[in-house]
């Protein structure tokens, strides 16, 4: 595949050196297009050396050849990585005053973006704004990250990693249309049970793999409702801006069920990712509980079992996917917990993974087995959030 690789003058640049790396590794032709601004901060001839390729700046090199045209109708995809703010206003306006933003306007291929600014501009309207150009026309955004910035600041605005932006850039290479005509209804992120007006129960859910779900399905071609709880910030923002996917959001495991009930209701696909306290407490405190008033002593009760309303009020022809996190020894216990809890629910397919401390929650790898309505394996998937969601989708048309 033919790759471009924009790179624009941020100092987020020195991270694109490794993007443009592990795509010559895995078997890509790049072409390097920096800014001048960009220059400044990663020079010419190490872009070279990790393209392998010459690199240029201006649409005065290769006349002949028409050389923004020729990239822009040559490649298969194009990756801006760093976008600075600068940049967006650019591509979003249409101007074309370098390499960069000519060859934009001459593709047809496929686009993504990873900005990187400060917090204050990545918030600010019209970047906002920008943004909201460039998703309509179907630019991929791919972040930003949270996390220290440059000046010791910290906050939105971080650009992604290379890994990360790399796979979703090939996802959406590799994206078919084969959930066209479909509407999925997906839950993601965590539920919170009040104690009182301070504290909560609730868990490890970041929101990531239920959002990658959703973004697979809908760049697949479908209509997706995502409801989605805690999730961690930034994790919803390519759904929130995703053209087929409407959010929803709630707090606790009844909301829940009743945002589920109302996604589900004439979908073809119910997807229930997430993370649910399985208790909540009877009677939520109206104030603080303090420590001088001694330890407290919680009634819980049970919350509503999500997943089985969904299957016990499905649909005709309706799909019903169920999630189960499991901490085991091995593989065999995996599979046997995740058969026990499939026939308990009644789904016709139950992606079971094992979590831990450091494993599957709050991580940017999982790995899933695909269990069937008859128990047989039909789909085992690991790697980054939305290989996995890739392999469950598959999984889910190989059942329809």
């Amino acid at each position: 595949m033919f790759v471009v690789v924009g790179v624009s003058g941020g100092i987020a640049a020195y991270k694109t050196v490794s993007l443009v790396r592990a795509l010559v590794t895995a078997g890509h032709t790049v072409q390097v297009v920096p800014t001048e601004d960009a220059l400044h901060f990663v020079g010419r001839t190490t872009w070279e050396a990790v393209s392998r390729h010459p690199v240029t700046t201006s649409v005065h090199e290769d006349v002949a050849e028409v050389r923004h045209v020729a990239l822009g109708a040559r490649a298969d995809l194009v990756i801006v990585a760093p976008a600075t703010a600068h940049t967006l206003a650019r591509m979003a306006g249409g101007l074309a005053d370098d390499l960069l933003t000519v060859t934009l306007l001459s593709t047809t291929a496929p686009v993504v973006v990873a900005p990187a600014m400060h917090t204050a501009m990545w918030e600010h309207p019209a970047t906002r704004a920008n943004l909201d150009v460039l998703t309509a026309r179907g630019v991929l955004v791919v972040g930003p990250d949270d996390g220290p910035l440059t000046g010791g600041d910290s906050g939105p605005g971080r650009m992604s990693e290379p890994d990360d932006i790399a796979s979703a850039a090939l996802a959406l290479v590799s994206a078919r249309d084969d959930l066209a005509g479909l509407t999925v209804a997906v839950s993601t992120g965590g539920t919170r049970e009040p104690i009182d007006p301070v504290r909560y129960l609730g868990n490890r859910s970041s929101g990531t793999q239920g959002t990658a779900i959703a973004l697979a399905a809908a760049d697949r071609g479908a209509q997706v409702r995502l409801v989605a709880g805690f999730t961690d910030d930034g994790v919803l923002d390519p759904a929130v801006r995703h053209p087929r996917i409407t959010v929803t959001r709630i707090e606790t495991a009844a909301h829940l069920s009743d945002a589920m009930r109302d996604a589900a209701s004439g979908a073809d696909v119910a997807v229930m990712v997430a993370a649910v306290a399985d208790y909540r407490v009877a009677e939520p405190s109206d104030h603080k509980l303090r420590k001088e008033d001694g330890p407290p002593r919680l009634e819980l009760v049970e919350n509503p079992d999500v997943l089985a309303e969904l299957v016990a009020t499905r649909a005709d022809g309706q799909t019903i996917v169920g999630f189960a996190a499991e901490t085991v020894a091995d593989d065999a216990e995996l599979r046997a917990r995740g058969r026990r809890k499939r026939a308990r629910k009644g789904v016709d397919l139950l992606a079971v993974n094992a979590v831990g401390w450091q494993r599957g929650f709050g991580t940017g790898d999982n790995a899933v087995i695909v269990l069937d309505a008859t128990d047989h394996v039909v789909g085992e998937v690991a790697g980054d959030k939305r290989a996995v969601a890739e392999g469950l989708w598959d999984a889910v048309l190989r059942v329809r």
